[in-house]
């Protein structure tokens, strides 16, 4: 098995401008390195053959976590580290530090990046079922310039994005939810490490003991990241009842499709998927009613 890339030249721009230029000389033939964590693993094994690699580690502009009124904006070079140990995140938006923690693992979180992670369209990564279930969006830059894109719309397939050739995720727009919502990351395992069997995020409002507003997104159960619309639907108005939670459970698992792999087959997955969504609705439920 090859363990070495295959040769390819090395630029390290030092800002935005450089870097959206770089990839737009050399088109297809150039990737973008962030963190590496995924990128790397596939280019020893000659998955990805980039002839040009542009690491975006040298541009300050990227980095940062900021707070304006009720917007938080995350640098895409943000690493995963960086956002378990912001106590702007823990305050405001504790559901990212609590995926964060599920994350790979320490050595990995050092260097693996927000924006990386919700780039490249793997269907196992974590944040990108949670910037879904946040509402966010993705500041992009390229050729033709900046522009933004919903998370819930930037998502097309396995390793297939919103992102056109030679563009980046710069940023990323987060609304912060209101005081006192609800929250959860539900992820099974088989290890320390390892991709989501299933994964389940949950973001909801209670109103005199009822919730209000509710979204659930899955991880690493279909080829995308999933928005569960009819899921969150069937526990508005309730207070969690059993029946709500069944119906949202059945709701969530209609639109599940995992791959049978490892993990498990196809029934398995896609049944402790409901599980996994019961388990998150009602942690998040418990935490907004205090």
């Amino acid at each position: 098995m090859t363990v070495i890339p295959a040769p390819f030249s090395y630029h390290r721009p030092n800002t935005l401008a450089e870097a959206t230029a770089l990839l737009a000389q050399y088109s297809e033939e150039a990737r973008a390195l962030a963190g590496g964590q995924s990128l790397i693993p596939m280019m020893k094994l000659r998955l990805a053959v980039p002839e040009h690699l542009v690491d975006l580690g040298g541009i300050a502009e990227l980095k940062g976590i900021r707070h304006s009124g009720n917007t938080i904006v995350l640098g895409a070079m943000t690493t995963q580290h960086e956002l378990v140990g912001s106590k702007t995140i823990a305050d405001a938006i504790p559901i990212i530090r609590e995926a964060a923690l599920l994350v790979a693992d320490p050595q990995v979180r050092y260097v693996g990046t927000i924006g990386g992670n919700v780039a490249n369209g793997d269907p196992g990564n974590d944040m990108p079922a949670i910037m879904m279930c946040l509402d966010t969006s993705f500041r992009l830059a390229g050729r033709d310039g900046p522009r933004t894109v919903k998370a819930r719309d930037f998502y097309q397939g396995i390793y297939a994005t919103a992102l056109k050739p030679g563009e980046i995720v710069t940023a990323i727009e987060i609304a912060v939810p209101p005081a006192g919502h609800g929250y959860a990351y539900e992820k099974l395992k088989r290890k320390v490490g390892d991709y989501a069997t299933a994964a389940a995020g949950v973001i909801l409002t209670v109103h005199l003991g009822k919730i209000a507003t509710c979204a659930i997104t899955l991880t690493n159960l279909s080829d995308r990241p999933l928005l569960a619309k009819d899921a969150a639907a069937a526990v508005i108005g309730s207070d969690l009842e059993k029946p709500a939670l069944e119906a949202a459970s059945k709701a969530a698992r209609a639109i599940m499709s995992p791959a049978s792999d490892t993990r498990g087959s196809v029934e398995y997955r896609t049944s402790v998927g409901g599980v996994i969504v019961e388990r998150a609705l009602k942690r998040a439920f418990e935490r907004a009613v205090g």
